[in-house]
């Protein structure tokens, strides 16, 4: 049986029968883990097997592991990893912060792949301007487009080195919203050709990574109505102008932003050209309501979730953890020649 274009939370640390019973029918391609359904590695790994078992597959698991404010394993039992911005501020050197941001990409994998995970909602390349709305702030690596897409780049590339999956988002741009799209409908009205220069730059950079992830705001240069996620025509850019040929998801439908019942949510966004749809609180009612309005995965968007899983690398570039973290917290602490140690050739991240 074809799994469904939706990807679905659960309410907390183990899969009640109601879950599982629900899983088994609806048969989601994927699901999203929070804050709520995360205490120890060893109870995460048996969650993750749970809900895998529960659609009889190896289903991907996703998560928002930014660091900063967004990081949903943290201590004690996982380091607390630092905002996309801290990368910059911890060096002068570009090249460095390259560096750094890939490691803690690099490092991240290393935590999510030990407990299942297999899909982090990461980079964020959003570009802020002067006014907008802290839901991005200290989440932007950087505050001009082209070190954006650098190290967001640098990110992704960790993660993926370490067999995760990125997820650039919010596409096609977050960061000149002046409200938060979990509230309310953020409407962007300035021309096609400033946002091309800035906020749609770093995605057309990072058009190659596996999967991206919608932003509820109107662009009214794009559609004057709709969303992106519910709008064909913000879809047609994101594929054409922006040339990301990826998997695509939607951002959780239970944001404020988008309106109408949970169903017609779902629909709309499958009907504008998204491939999935993403539902995060974990309630179950609510989960029967987007099902409802989710068919089977098909089609182009059954061959990108394809050819997204293909991109996971089954063997993880080699990496001594201990050595590893030591260079990234030197780093960060901007001990640089600390960090150039003897200890340095043993990483190779």
């Amino acid at each position: 049986m074809d799994a469904s274009a939706a990807i679905y939370g659960c309410a907390g640390l183990e899969l009640t029968p109601a879950e599982r019973a629900f899983f088994a029918e609806a048969r989601p391609w994927g699901f999203i883990l929070f804050r709520r359904n995360v205490d120890s590695p060893d109870q995460v790994r048996a969650l993750t097997s749970a809900l895998r078992d529960s659609v009889g597959r190896h289903a991907p698991i996703l998560i928002d592991q930014e660091g900063g404010r967004v990081q949903r394993m943290g201590p004690p039992h996982w380091p607390k990893y630092p905002p996309g911005e801290a990368y910059l501020k911890a060096t002068n050197d570009p090249l460095a912060a390259r560096e750094l941001a890939r490691l803690g990409g690099r490092l991240m994998a290393h935590d999510l792949k030990a407990v299942g995970v297999d899909v982090d909602c990461l980079p964020v390349l959003d570009v802020p301007v002067p006014g907008a709305h802290d839901i991005i702030g200290d989440r932007a690596y950087a505050r001009d487009p082209a070190t954006v897409a650098q190290l967001g780049r640098a990110a992704a590339e960790g993660l993926l080195a370490g067999g995760v999956l990125p997820v650039i988002k919010h596409m096609p741009g977050h960061g000149r919203a002046f409200a938060d799209s979990h509230k309310e409908l953020p409407t962007v009205g300035v021309d096609l050709d400033t946002l091309e220069a800035w906020d749609f730059a770093p995605f057309r950079a990072l058009s190659d990574m596996p999967i991206g992830m919608t932003a509820h705001i109107v662009f009214t240069a794009i559609d004057r109505k709709r969303p992106a996620t519910q709008s064909r025509r913000a879809i047609r850019l994101i594929r054409e102008r922006l040339g990301f040929g990826g998997l695509l998801l939607s951002d959780d439908l239970c944001m404020n932003a988008l309106s109408g019942t949970l169903t017609q949510r779902a629909e709309a966004s499958l009907k504008a050209g998204c491939d999935l749809v993403i539902h995060c609180t974990g309630d179950l009612d609510e989960m029967r309501q987007v099902a409802e309005g989710v068919g089977p995965l098909r089609g182009g968007a059954a061959r990108r979730a394809q050819a997204a899983l293909a991109r996971i690398v089954r063997s993880p570039e080699p990496l001594d953890i201990e050595v590893a973290r030591a260079r990234f917290d030197a780093m960060m602490a901007g001990r640089l020649e600390a960090a150039r140690g003897p200890d340095v050739g043993e990483i190779q991240a």
